[in-house]
């Protein structure tokens, strides 16, 4: 009887010590608020534009639900996976559409497993380069998509995912994390058609932090870069595509944040010249420029005041040039530390060139009559993390 009750509890204790090992973890993101915007496009298609009021999924950060693991396996080597989808909290419909096939995918965020340890993180599947991870230092972190339409969907420091990839991230290294990542186009017989790749590294040392990126990203069949165009020649695969360089800084003065940052965006097999104003949208830039200036003031540990300028200079194909002005305002209250209100207002100012919008969507598609050079947004909303 003894020997049994011993037997019970070891193994009990084993049981105990495998399940301890492993851990599963279920998060996520409701963000939702309410939206006014002036001067948007009338959508029965008459070109003419109007106030326009309504309910908007994810101003801040898009609505999620994530599956996030690690593993034990000894010797300091773990083995992780993530799966992450998105949804519109406002009606409810799952937002998974890839950007370069337009099909819907389940775990269109992010969707990777690999092993970490004291070397750092080997990582496969659909995932963001770094320059995801430098936007900490930008007006990204505030503001969210609200700055997305004026320049930062396009250098990709919204978050932009590398299908068919492989990342490597290093242990942080004395305030130093560096990161390499490589998307494979899948193309028998030319593996350059459809492969990105891109380098970047980032140093945190007390109030400072610094950030850089590069990426690169070629055309073919099924481009691995979900950002780009899929309107290209299949003639041009292989061919680069889209170039984008990211530099970014922060530094902490007290109860202020104050950053800058410069993003290059090249896109070499853009060479349409535009003839109209309504056609000069940053998605069909051959080279745009990225500047911001910002501020994030804490008056108390829960309430911060915002503040950034984005300026956007895009050429089209060096014929003809165009620019971009976004003057963003807000305040953000943490009720705890998961739940937050905010409210924003912003103002986008074009010229020369069709305006995004403030909400426009991540080609820079305009969303304002081409007359009108102004629009002016409004969103106050609760954000709730899990």
């Amino acid at each position: 009887m003894k020997k049994s009750l011993l037997a019970l509890a070891v193994l009990g204790a084993f049981a105990g010590a495998a399940q301890a090992q492993s851990s599963v973890t279920i998060y996520g993101i409701v963000d939702t608020g309410l939206a006014y915007t002036s001067k948007a496009v009338n959508t029965a298609g008459t070109g003419s534009t109007g106030s326009k009021f309504g309910v908007n999924s994810g101003v801040i950060q898009g609505s999620r639900i994530g599956f996030k693991g690690v593993e034990d396996l000894g010797g300091g080597l773990s083995a992780l996976f993530q799966l992450e989808t998105g949804f519109n909290n406002d009606n409810g419909a799952l937002n998974g559409q890839d950007g370069t096939t337009g099909t819907t995918n389940l775990f269109r965020r992010k969707s990777i497993v690999g092993l970490s340890g004291g070397f750092g993180s080997v990582t496969l599947g659909r995932q963001t380069d770094f320059a995801d991870t430098i936007s900490a230092y930008t007006s990204v972190n505030d503001f969210g998509s609200v700055v997305g339409a004026v320049g930062h969907n396009l250098d990709r420091l919204e978050g932009t995912r590398t299908n068919n990839s492989i990342a490597y991230t290093t242990a942080n290294l004395s305030g130093f994390t560096g990161n390499l990542i490589y998307g494979f186009g899948e193309t028998a017989g030319k593996t350059t058609a459809g492969q990105s790749f891109g380098i970047g590294g980032k140093y945190d040392n007390g109030p400072l932090g610094l950030g850089i990126n590069y990426y690169q990203s070629k055309q073919g069949a099924t481009p691995s870069d979900t950002s780009l165009l899929s309107t290209a020649s299949a003639t041009q695969a292989g061919n680069s595509a889209l170039k984008a360089l990211n530099v970014v800084a922060s530094y902490q003065f007290g109860p202020a944040r104050v950053y800058g940052n410069y993003s290059r965006v090249k896109q070499d097999l853009n060479t349409t010249s535009p003839t109209a104003l309504a056609s000069k949208t940053l998605g069909v830039a051959s080279k745009a420029d990225i500047y911001e200036l910002g501020t994030a003031y804490s008056l108390s540990p829960s309430l911060k005041l915002l503040g950034a300028v984005t300026h956007t200079r895009a050429d089209f194909n060096s014929s003809s040039k165009g620019k971009l002005t976004q003057v963003s305002l807000g305040a953000d209250y943490w009720l705890s530390k998961r739940t937050d209100l905010y409210a924003f207002v912003a103002n986008i100012h074009a010229k020369d060139m069709a305006n995004t919008g403030v909400f426009g969507d991540a080609t820079g598609t305009a969303t304002i009559g081409s007359a009108d050079n102004s629009q002016t947004a409004v969103a106050v909303g609760i954000r709730h993390k899990f």
